[in-house]
């Protein structure tokens, strides 16, 4: 065996790699095994007498170096193989070379106690071309790697935007996002990589832009979504990508997709764990007693290269056909879905206890809702609520502070608290006072009939409020744009707690967290469809939301949910289906 360490510039990303190893866990060893099998299956090499290049940029204890060379031996007995790997924290690269020595004497191992990404930037350049500039860094055969989940709020802003100009990301950088695009930058256009990242980037806006660029420059043969299985001992909700070398030209082909996600539905076989439960099709109970729901498909983007990514088959095509024939208009033409405020100091603005002022109860309060009255159709009456002191206002036509000389009693309360509230230097640097909130949104809206949500949840949450209440950035929001938008707002209530609006989701997004709760975030919600308002089943939805709203918290509110919900399948087209809530 040729072991060495390859020489690189100093590790850039080197103490944000570090992420991983200070809590994180590697890749459990059913995980390497079932990417590296699926990559050898698909590997056209081994027939030419040149050591075989494979690369791992995030090798960890070596797992996945592992999984991958024990397929190879397994296919090619006497194949020559040359191993790369990287690794910036020295305890998890010295296990990783002395288990790789010890099992595999054959191979040239050579790993680097520092950071790929720095290894990519000071070899093949910042301008994203798929070229290889150094003579001494040829291309890679097959790259396995479970890149380290790191995002913008741990690396800081100066290395996320570092790594956003040169590997051409924008918004809320994660570390994975860049190790998938300089991957692609390193591999023969034959090549076969194995990608275990988060699940995120297939449906968050942030991830937009590594779709595009994956489809750009790999082709993609197939994506496991392994969601809410827990393969990991941390909070991570995993997907695999394989791929096939540098994207030369567009292929039509399609792209194999299965997805894995917990269900309460009954099951239909039995097997060890997940990895074995995706190979088959439908609910399948593992040995700890967990179901699972697994469906097989392609990957559909709706033809947009930066669209989510899902799972798509002639069952879901249908269903969601259906539904377009039947729809109206979404949510977001009503009007604009926003998430609530966030005022970067709640314990000087959000308060229960205002009557107990020194200096008498504040004259700028407003009510605040928040996830803790959340309940279907209409808030719960809490015994000791929240208010929000609120200094916003809206004067001729524009958000302003207020004036606070013409408000003493919250003067005086907001200069107890000025040291804590200058602390927030990125309010004054924006040219804002000193006393506002961060994020206030609009003044001029609370007083209107809002639409209000809880983000994440099981089921889906949606209430009216007539309170005038300031919403908490703990929810969305949405206010109707003229008169007529009272109504919708009942109908997009009814539609959005319903067992329809989940399948929907389901089908349609598949942003889904562990045991089975959803993310209800704006750019989902504002594709939610509506029925025909005009239509005289669309006018008893909007009855019946009327009246769940007014019993809500009693008995008949169950009653009126069970008919809404029947109600809302049928304004759609659909047969009541039974769904995992």
């Amino acid at each position: 065996m040729v072991v060495s360490t390859l020489q690189g510039p100093t590790g850039r990303y080197s103490s944000v790699n570090g992420e991983k190893s200070e809590g994180a866990t590697y890749t459990p060893p059913g995980l390497a095994r079932f990417v590296a099998e699926k990559m050898v299956g698909v590997w056209k090499g081994g027939m030419s007498d040149q050591p075989v290049r494979i690369l791992d940029p995030a090798a960890g204890d070596g797992e996945l170096l592992i999984a991958l060379l024990n397929s190879l031996r397994a296919r090619y007995s006497s194949l020559p193989i040359e191993v790369i790997g990287f690794e910036p924290n020295i305890a998890a690269l010295e296990t990783a070379q002395e288990r790789l020595s010890r099992s595999f004497v054959e191979i040239s191992l050579r790993l680097a106690p520092t950071d790929f990404l720095g290894y990519v930037l000071e070899n093949f350049g910042v301008n994203h071309q798929l070229s290889f500039t150094a003579a001494d860094s040829p291309p890679f055969d097959l790259v396995i790697s479970n890149p380290p989940y790191v995002r913008t709020q741990i690396m800081g802003a100066s290395q996320a935007q570092a790594l956003g100009r040169q590997f051409g990301l924008t918004g809320r950088v994660d570390l994975y996002h860049a190790f998938m695009l300089a991957i692609a930058r390193v591999v023969r256009a034959e090549a076969v990589s194995g990608m275990i990242v988060s699940n995120r980037f297939m449906t968050t806006r942030s991830g937009a832009r590594v779709r595009r660029a994956i489809l750009e420059r790999l082709r993609v043969l197939s994506v496991w979504d392994f969601g809410d299985t827990k393969l990991f001992e941390a909070a991570v909700l995993p997907a695999v990508v394989l791929a096939r070398g540098i994207q030369e030209e567009r292929t039509e082909s399609p792209i194999h997709f299965t997805s894995i996600y917990e269900t309460k539905l009954p099951h239909r076989h039995i097997v060890a764990d997940p990895i074995d439960a995706v190979s088959l099709d439908g609910v399948i109970q593992v040995s700890d007693g967990r179901r699972f729901n697994v469906r097989h498909g392609h990957l559909e983007t709706d033809d947009q290269d930066e669209g989510v990514w899902r799972i798509a088959n002639e069952t879901t095509e249908e269903w969601l056909a259906t539904v377009a024939r039947n729809t109206w208009g979404t949510f977001g033409d009503i009007g604009r879905v926003r998430v609530g405020v966030k005022t970067c100091a709640d314990s000087v603005f959000i308060r229960a206890d205002w009557n107990d002022s020194p200096g008498g109860r504040p004259e700028l309060l407003k009510p605040l809702t928040t996830h803790h009255a959340a309940r279907r159709f209409k808030a719960l009456t809490l015994s000791n609520p929240k208010m929000i002191l609120y200094p916003h206002e809206v004067r001729q036509g524009q958000r302003q502070a207020v004036d606070l000389s013409l408000y003493p009693q919250s003067a005086a309360y907001l200069e107890s608290h000025r040291e804590i509230l200058e602390g927030r230097t990125y309010v004054t640097k924006s040219g804002r006072k000193w006393f506002e909130i961060w994020v206030p949104q609009d003044p001029s809206s609370w007083d209107k009939p809002k639409l209000v949500f809880r983000d994440i949840t099981r089921n889906p949450t949606f209430w009216v409020d007539l309170d005038g209440s300031v919403v908490n950035g703990d929810c969305y929001w949405l206010a109707a744009d003229d008169s007529r938008g009272a109504d919708l707002l009942w109908l997009a209530t009814a539609v959005g707690n319903s067992s329809f609006i989940q399948q929907f989701y389901d089908y349609r997004f598949q942003n889904k967290l562990y045991a089975g709760r959803r993310r209800f975030m704006t750019q989902y919600v504002e594709l939610f469809p509506l029925p025909d308002p005009t239509e005289e089943l669309s006018q008893r939805i909007i009855a019946k939301a009327k009246d769940a709203y007014e019993c809500a918290g009693t008995i008949e509110a169950n009653v009126q949910d069970e008919n809404l919900n029947r109600l809302i399948w049928e304004a759609f087209g659909l047969p009541l289906e039974e769904v995992n809530r």
